[in-house]
C-alpha cells in the first residue's frame, strides 16, 4: 500500500467518525428498503424519518403524531442560505490566508484541530481545498437562486429532524474541506508560497466536471419546475407528473445522481486520494441513492405508464 494510503486509513479523526456513521447509517436504511415488503420495517416513526416531499404521500395516512413535526419542503431554502453564508465566510478566511497571509480566527483554528485537522506541511495542495470551497459555495448559490426562482413546492412536508440535518450539513461539508487545508500554525501553508503554481491537471478535470454536473443538475431541475407551469412560466399547479428530457429519459432521479457526480468533480479536484472526502461523496451516494430509490417507487406507484426502462439512480444499473 502507498505510504499515504497508509497514514490517512492509520487516522480515525472525528471528522472522519462523523462521516463514517452517517454512511453506515444511510447505507443500513437503504438495505432495509430494499428487502421484500413482507420484511421491510413497518414503523411509522422510522419511516416518516427517511421520507421527505412527495415520497411521504400515500396510504395509510401519516399518523397524528408524525405530523405534528412536519416542516414545509420550501424551507429547503434554508439550506443554502446557511451554506452561502458559512461557507463565504470560510471561504474569504481561507482566501486571506492564502493570497495575504493571515492567520484564520483563533475560535475557527481551534474548532479544525478539536474536528482533526492536522498541523502539516506538505500532502495536500491548498489550491484544492481552496477550489472544492469555491465550488461548494458556487454550488449553494446555484441551489438558493433554484430553490426561489425555479423550483415550484407544493405543500408536501420534511421531518423537523430532516430540517436540522440540512442546516447543519452544509456547515460540517465546508468544516471538512477547510481541515483538509495544510496548515503552519494558523497560517495556510503554501509550498513555494504561491498558490497558483500549486495548479495540477485533476484540477482542471474537476472543474469541468463539476461544470458539466451543475449543468445538467440545474436543467433537471428546470424541467421539473415547468411540469407546473404553463408556455408563459405561469404556475398553474402543483401536481406530479412524468418528467421527460436530459437524464430523466435513464433516471427517475438525475438531480440526484448530478449531485454525487458534483460531489465526485470535488474529489477528482482533491486528486482523486483525499481520504477524507471520499467518504462524503460515499455517504452522498448512499443518502442520495435512498431518496431516488423512495422517489422511483413513488412514480411508478403512481404512474401506470411509467417508463419501464428507467432505473432509480444509476443508468442501467440501479
Amino acid at each position: 500500500m502507498a505510504p499515504w494510503a497508509e497514514a490517512e486509513l492509520s487516522a480515525l479523526n472525528p471528522l472522519r467518525a462523523v462521516w463514517l456513521t452517517l454512511t453506515a447509517a444511510f447505507l443500513l436504511t437503504l438495505l432495509l428498503q430494499l428487502l421484500p415488503p413482507g420484511l421491510l420495517p413497518g414503523c411509522a416513526i422510522f419511516q416518516d424519518l427517511i421520507r421527505y416531499g412527495k415520497t411521504k404521500c400515500g396510504e395509510p395516512p401519516r399518523p397524528a403524531a408524525c405530523r405534528a413535526f412536519d416542516v414545509p419542503k420550501r424551507y429547503f431554502s434554508h439550506f443554502y442560505i446557511i451554506s452561502v453564508l458559512w461557507n463565504g465566510f470560510l471561504l474569504w478566511c481561507l482566501s486571506q490566508s492564502l493570497f495575504l497571509g493571515a492567520p484564520f480566527p483563533s475560535w475557527l483554528h481551534g474548532l479544525l484541530r478539536i474536528l482533526g485537522a492536522a498541523q502539516f506541511q506538505g500532502g495536500e495542495l491548498a489550491l484544492s481545498a481552496f477550489l472544492v470551497l469555491v465550488f461548494l459555495w458556487l454550488h449553494s448559490i446555484r441551489r438558493l437562486f433554484e430553490c426561489l426562482y425555479v423550483s415550484v413546492f407544493s405543500n408536501v412536508m420534511i421531518h423537523v429532524v430532516q430540517y436540522c440535518f440540512g442546516l447543519v450539513y452544509y456547515v460540517l461539508v465546508g468544516l471538512t474541506v477547510l481541515s483538509q487545508v495544510p496548515m503552519d500554525g494558523r497560517n495556510a501553508y503554501v509550498t513555494g508560497k504561491n498558490v497558483l503554481m500549486q495548479a495540477r491537471w485533476f484540477h482542471i478535470l474537476g472543474m469541468m466536471m463539476f461544470i458539466w454536473s451543475s449543468a445538467h443538475q440545474y436543467k433537471c431541475h428546470v424541467i421539473l419546475g415547468n411540469l407546473r407551469k404553463n408556455k408563459s412560466g405561469v404556475v398553474i399547479h402543483c401536481n406530479h407528473r412524468i418528467p421527460f428530457g436530459d437524464w430523466f429519459e435513464y433516471v427517475s432521479s438525475p438531480n440526484y445522481l448530478a449531485e454525487l457526480m458534483i460531489y465526485v468533480s470535488m474529489a477528482v479536484t482533491f486528486g482523486f486520494h483525499n481520504f477524507t472526502w471520499w467518504l462524503v461523496v460515499t455517504n452522498v451516494f448512499f443518502s442520495q441513492a435512498l431518496s431516488a430509490f423512495l422517489s422511483h417507487q413513488f412514480y411508478k406507484s403512481k404512474f401506470v405508464s411509467y417508463p419501464k426502462h428507467r432505473k432509480a439512480f444509476l443508468p442501467f444499473l440501479f
